[in-house]
């Protein structure tokens, strides 16, 4: 993995005198952003040597907590790790008042080896094992939110947020302009900042219940940095929602009688002839991709507790509610988990709607990536595509419910051959711990925990 010159920082702080403070973090197996805040002054000194962070923030669960079972505490004595920049992500954090930046770090062993269990180096190997065939991924990020009234989730009764006109939405009106319009001040503010920041954000929508958004990002030709622009704009949106007095949450399902979130991965693949190999008209479609398309079809089961890692993550897998309950495919199809989009031959590309909006963005992509990889290897046949109702036609063949998705990855030969041994080990035995302890000694204030930082 390449890492970033101190040039670019040089840079950054020549042009931008007025920063103050520069919040550098790693992202944990669950997602959650933890690190310092540096001041200028040493921020060249991180690009030279690394910043030094426990290695045990890759032990914590969703609140933070030790999970001794990863052997990564004591058996480590909680050591430090070189933790260096990630090249293009230092970039404004436009939310704060007090002039803020921003760096994403990746965690390194002291030989200089990427450290096994850091989220974004398996999607690095993911993406590094495609590039040795010749394959380049193509990806766009789109994420679902919530905006919550920030009292109410508080008091553990979350209900969507009103506009500052005082409208507070309260039906479904998927594509409603109104919602837009109500909640402009906000959404213009998120389109400012993710501008200042580099975020290559498009399409807005009013999604499919009351208070619900989606802002597309635009596809990158750097898989790595595309997730690394999904992290930077959920830190964004919670900022700016923060600010205007509201929570914005990715929680996969904060009400259980509306629509729940969800992270959908747009996919093509390239190489150094064809900018897209995924291309063309032919409902039978391109050998390639039908190949990527079995290969998700047959891993889908072993990577669902990474595209659903908490309890909450299950309760968007319902029929009729866009969340697919088994392995399908089809052609602009929304009620299959992988849509191939119709549209001119040349943009044709895989949707893939499986993951929750909770889920970490590295770990996600890697996993579909890997799905992809192991279809082309193994020249994997799709299943007969739907047409109609996916839900009708299709049983419900993948774990729904947390602890037997668990159990699926952990008897994974494809996530460990995949995806690094000791990473899944890490990953699933912070979520087994996590699920252990959810139905022994949940409670609200975990809730209201998460509903802020999913």
């Amino acid at each position: 993995m390449t890492r970033a010159n101190e040039r670019e920082a040089v840079d950054f702080l020549a042009a931008h005198p007025e920063v103050v403070q520069i919040q550098a973090f790693l992202t944990d197996p669950s997602g959650i952003a933890r690190g310092k805040v540096l001041r200028p002054e040493e921020i060249l000194t991180a690009y030279r040597d690394g910043r030094p962070l426990p290695c045990s923030i890759q032990s914590l669960d969703m609140l933070g907590a030790d999970v001794l079972e990863t052997g990564l505490v004591w058996e480590e004595g909680d050591s430090d790790r070189p933790c260096f920049p990630v090249p293009g992500t230092l970039t404004h954090a436009p939310w704060h008042a007090t002039p803020t930046a921003q760096l994403i770090l990746a965690s390194y062993e002291r030989d200089g080896a990427p450290t096994p269990a850091d989220p974004r180096h398996a999607l690095a190997r993911a993406v590094a094992s495609l590039e040795g065939k010749g394959l380049k991924p193509v990806v766009a990020i789109e994420l679902e939110f919530y905006l919550v009234d920030r009292a109410a989730a508080q008091a553990g009764k979350p209900k969507p947020a009103a506009a500052p006109n005082g409208f507070a939405p309260a039906h479904l009106q998927a594509y409603l302009m109104q919602d837009v319009e109500d909640f402009a001040p906000l959404l213009d503010e998120i389109f400012a900042g993710a501008r200042k920041m580099g975020l290559p954000a498009r399409t807005l929508i009013s999604e499919y219940a009351p208070g619900q958004f989606e802002i597309v990002l635009a596809h990158r030709d750097d898989a790595l940095r595309a997730a690394d622009d999904a992290i930077l704009y959920k830190r964004l949106v919670k900022g700016v929602a923060d600010r205007h007095g509201y929570i914005a949450t990715f929680m996969a399902k904060p009400y259980a009688e509306t629509s729940g979130s969800g992270m959908h991965v747009h996919i093509s693949l390239a190489d150094d002839s064809n900018p897209n190999l995924f291309a063309g008209n032919d409902p039978a479609l391109t050998p390639l991709l039908r190949h990527a398309i079995g290969g998700l079809e047959a891993t889908m089961a072993d990577a669902m507790a990474l595209f659903a890692p908490n309890a909450n993550s299950f309760r968007r897998f319902r029929r009729n509610s866009y969340a697919p309950l088994s392995p399908a495919w089809a052609i602009d199809n929304r009620s299959v988990p992988l849509r191939v989009t119709s549209g001119p031959a040349e943009t044709r590309h895989l949707e893939h709607r499986v993951c929750g909006a909770d889920a970490n963005p590295y770990v996600a992509l890697a996993a579909v990536l890997a799905g992809i990889e192991e279809g082309i290897d193994r020249k994997l046949q799709p299943s007969e595509p739907i047409v109609g109702d996916g839900y009708a036609r299709r049983k419900a063949t993948l774990p729904m419910n947390w602890w037997k998705a668990l159990e699926v990855a952990r008897r994974s030969d494809f996530l460990r051959e995949r995806l690094g041994e000791k990473f899944v080990d890490i990953f699933l035995t912070i979520k087994e711990v996590e699920c252990d302890r959810f139905f022994a000694e949940i409670s609200d204030v975990d809730f209201d925990w998460y509903l802020r930082n999913a």
